[in-house]
């Protein structure tokens, strides 16, 4: 905004400054006038290689040709004080500039450095009597010295030395010397009185020596080989001892590039060009104020002097080179020629990317949360659904141990008969030995048939907090599904009949599991007959492999009353129930445990009565 604002204040003026300038000049004599534009001539104190008045001018000469559009005659002129000091020369380039400008008289006149405005207030009569002097460069007590007219106004600007060193002791708190390098000519040697004025503090606490007097090359080689605990100041070194003119930022480089300790300096020029840093107005700004200045005369204003900051200047890349840590620079100091970091010159990406990686965190720590969540709710649903299985178990022994116990009398009654049988052949005086060899056998066969009722019972006991995977023949399960149900089956004159596969059906369950609901499945069946006559209680027990599905089934049916075609689908929910007793669960537990291992299980009725309740399991054989 502040810029923006500038800018058409900038061009408010310049349109103004003309409109006075064509006002002022059109006397009616001279038609051509009406096309005139203001002149500004640029003085310059040195040649072109001199940096800080090149940057200067340059400033000048952009911000007044933006502000006018271009409608501005702009002059320049070097006036080579540096090379050329004498004063026949300053008077020859009077009586030049004097000729030069008689038909193009400007109306302001800049000049950039003390030795310019020194020279234009002495010759300014003679060169553009009606301009009015815009210098700039040089501090307020420099011009008070040069005795300047009154109309004549300055952006002055402090080159305060004294700082520069304290920028220095800020970076090496351990420095005990200070050394100040500067060059021969007069412009140097009124650096150096000005550099003593301004350190005479600091001489109290550093070793202070000022180096003049030197060839370049004397600089460069008493800079290598300084103490490491030394601070070095180069002021302006524009010519040497030898008499060699020099570009100060040259002379600089030169010695910077040798130098086995840190450079600081009072100019901006300096920094990137070897010098760590300064305190120092920028030479861009001073051509912008001076270009301000200029303009509001230009527009027939009142102008007074401007001051134009200094600012702690560094170089980066020599912060770096000597180790220096930018947290001990003072606040708001400019560090140039800073390498931005990655986050800095590829900040959209990096802000996309880190989007990403946010939002791809969020989503996966959302899904390792909700992964968790499932696995304890599955793991929870597992539980209760053991405790299920196992309360169908327990609740399936205990309807079924009554039969069993009938069962388990058979062999231990033939037990008590053979061991009572074989005590009396005992008694003989000569006992048959092979029939007592015989009914030793009748005992432990009577014995296994004991154990294995007991095991089998003890299975459906048995509570799991795990399944026990195994493989083995579903012919196998039905067959000691039966067994179990024998008693049962015999004691309500059912007739049973079972039709096993040819070849074995291995499926890969819990055992148990699986011989739980062939039980209750049977159980149901039998419980469905029990009203009807005992010629008509037929059981069948059918185990097969579907070619198609490749998966083995089992079918268990009944010559019941069968199920109601409404209710077909609904008899496996949970509650279910068509017995006065019932707790409808036996059924919705069996689908659950076939479904854990990736079955089917549903029901039918049988064309010619009964119902049929099958299910299919995995092939674990593959077919």
């Amino acid at each position: 905004m502040c810029k923006i604002y500038y800018k058409i204040r900038l061009r408010l003026s310049a349109i103004a400054c003309m409109a006075i300038a064509c006002f002022a000049l059109m006397d009616g004599s001279e038609a051509a006038s009406q096309n005139r534009v203001p002149r500004v001539l640029i003085l310059y104190p040195y040649d072109e290689r001199i940096p800080a008045t090149s940057i200067a001018g340059q400033s000048v000469r952009t911000h007044l040709m933006d502000a006018t559009d271009g409608k501005i005659d702009l002059f320049t002129e070097f006036l080579d004080l540096a090379r050329f000091p004498q004063s026949a020369h300053i008077d020859r380039m009077s009586r030049y500039l004097s000729e030069k400008y008689v038909d193009h008289r400007p109306d302001v006149v800049i000049t950039l450095g003390e030795e310019a405005t020194r020279f234009m207030n002495t010759h300014g009569r003679r060169i553009a009597p009606d301009a009015r002097i815009v210098y700039g460069g040089f501090d307020r007590e420099t011009a008070a010295e040069l005795d300047l007219p009154t109309s004549a106004v300055g952006a002055v600007s402090e080159f305060d030395v004294e700082k520069t060193v304290a920028l220095a002791m800020r970076l090496q708190p351990d420095a005990k010397r200070l050394v100040v390098m500067v060059g021969s000519s007069s412009f140097d040697q009124r650096w150096l009185r000005t550099a003593k004025v301004g350190l005479a503090d600091i001489e109290k606490t550093l070793e202070t020596t000022y180096v003049t007097g030197f060839s370049i090359d004397e600089f460069a080689e008493q800079a290598s080989q300084l103490p490491d605990d030394t601070v070095l100041v180069v002021l302006t070194i524009m010519r040497d001892r030898n008499g060699r003119n020099l570009a100060p930022r040259t002379a600089l480089e030169r010695i910077t590039a040798v130098a086995n300790v840190p450079v600081y300096g009072p100019y901006s020029t300096y920094i990137g060009s070897g010098a760590v840093g300064a305190n120092s107005v920028t030479f861009e700004s001073v051509g912008e104020a001076i270009a301000k200045l200029s303009l509001e005369i230009i527009a027939g204003r009142d102008v007074a002097d401007i001051d134009v900051q200094p600012r702690y200047l560094v170089d980066a890349r020599q912060m770096q080179r000597w180790g220096f840590a930018e947290s001990n620079l003072p606040p708001n100091t400019i560090v140039s020629f800073s390498k931005p970091s990655v986050f800095d010159e590829f900040f959209p990406q990096v802000m996309t990317v880190l989007a990403f990686i946010l939002a791809q965190s969020v989503v996966i720590i959302a899904l390792v949360f909700e992964r968790r969540r499932r696995g304890r709710a599955e793991r929870e649903a597992r539980n209760r659904l053991h405790e299920l299985i196992h309360l169908n178990q327990s609740a399936t022994a205990g309807a079924l141990s009554a039969s069993i116990a009938h069962e388990l009398n058979q062999p231990l009654g033939a037990i008590l008969i053979n061991a009572e049988t074989a005590e009396q052949l005992l008694r003989n005086e000569t006992p048959d030995l092979s029939l007592i060899r015989q009914i030793l056998i009748d005992i432990q066969d009577a014995d296994r048939r004991a154990g294995d009722m007991i095991g089998r019972m003890k299975g459906l006991l048995k509570k799991r907090s795990e399944i026990d995977w195994q493989e083995f023949d579903l012919n196998n399960v039905v067959k000691s599904a039966a067994q179990i149900l024998q008693a049962d089956i015999a004691r309500k004159k059912v007739r049973l009949e079972i039709a096993h596969h040819d070849r074995a059906l291995l499926v890969r369950a819990d055992q148990v599991h699986i011989q739980q609901v062939v039980l209750n499945l049977a159980t149901n069946a039998i419980d469905a007959m029990q009203e009807f006559p005992v010629a008509d209680k037929r059981l069948k027990f059918e185990t097969s492999l579907d070619a198609v599905s490749g998966k083995v089934e089992f079918a268990i049916s009944d010559t019941g009353g069968g199920i109601a075609t409404e209710n077909l689908t609904s008899v496996f929910d949970a509650f279910y129930t068509t017995k006065a007793k019932g707790t409808g669960l036996g059924l919705s537990i069996a689908r659950a445990i076939i479904e854990i291992y990736g079955g089917r299980i549903w029901a039918d009725n049988h064309p010619q009565g009964g119902a049929i309740f099958r299910f299919a399991l995995p092939h674990a054989g593959g077919g």
